[in-house]
């Protein structure tokens, strides 16, 4: 095999250093050109009335998107609540107790397969199972949606910083005599309670900008939340409908609604962040 030389080494270097920076380049104007338009576009829907008071028709200005910021609360906090832990525990399993075993396995590629299905199979598998069912959408139906989104983020992000533990400190509770129940909870969770927390931030952030499944389960309304039986406001269907709409106060609504949305997102990302940064150290 024939030997190159060092200026050609150095010379293939320098064009990957070039290309993987400018690929970086490409992608950080791309964010920065984003957030300047909906900065741009989204400010100038910001007032008290925005965030308090209910749609209006075309037409009539001083709506706001108070009922869609209420049902994307309670959804995503719902969603949170019957994701998370199953996530969790299916994390757990896959850490402590499916290493080595063939069903462990087969739910490993299954979470697998669950980070890579369109958001809106999802939806439509709800859709089927819930709306159709029971015959009207809802934000339970909603909520279900992005749960079944939530699990498969928990589950690994909870195997990935589980292994990260040291053996030692498992084997040292056990060596104790501690069960091996407390020893994940009061000891292996602590020691990756960073961890455990980013991966719960990672799932919130990334089903807070869903669309998909909400366009078939949740729906939308123009009303105020009174429970999650019924079609539930959000945000990401609003962007939707007021953004394809032709009157202009809607779309300037959509942007609003979009900027809050990107703050939210880019909150919970920092937050991610800093917590993982907190980890390592």
């Amino acid at each position: 095999m024939n030997k190159r030389s060092k200026l050609a080494r150095a010379m293939t270097d320098l064009a990957m250093r070039l290309v993987s920076s400018l690929a970086a380049l490409v992608g950080i104007l791309a964010l920065s050109w984003i957030i300047y338009e909906v900065l741009d576009r989204g400010a100038g829907a910001m007032s008290l009335a925005f965030f308090t008071r209910l749609p209006t028709p075309p037409g009539i200005g001083g709506g706001g998107v108070a009922n869609a910021l209420v049902g994307t609360l309670a959804m995503v906090l719902l969603g949170g609540v019957i994701g998370v832990p199953i996530g969790m525990f299916a994390g757990v399993y896959l850490a402590e107790f499916g290493q080595k075993t063939r069903f462990g396995d087969y739910v490993r590629f299954a979470t697998n397969v669950m980070m890579g299905i369109p958001s809106i199979i999802v939806g439509l598998f709800v859709y089927t199972l819930l709306v159709v069912s029971l015959g009207h959408f809802s934000g339970f139906a909603g909520a279900v949606s992005l749960a079944i989104i939530m699990i498969p983020i928990v589950a690994r992000t909870t195997e990935d910083m589980l292994l990260l533990v040291p053996n030692p400190l498992r084997e040292s509770a056990l060596a104790l005599g501690a069960p091996r129940w407390k020893v994940i909870v009061e000891i292996l969770f602590r020691a990756a309670k960073a961890g455990l927390i980013t991966g719960v931030i990672l799932a919130i952030a990334r089903v807070s900008g869903e669309t998909a499944p909400l366009l078939f389960t949740a729906l939308n309304s123009p009303f105020w939340m009174k429970s999650l039986g019924q079609p539930t406001a959000n945000l990401t269907v609003t962007i939707f409908n007021y953004a394809m709409s032709p009157y202009r106060d809607w779309q300037k609504t959509a942007w609003g609604a979009s900027l809050i949305i990107m703050a939210a997102v880019l909150f919970l990302n920092i937050v991610t962040r800093l917590t993982l940064r907190e980890a390592r150290k």
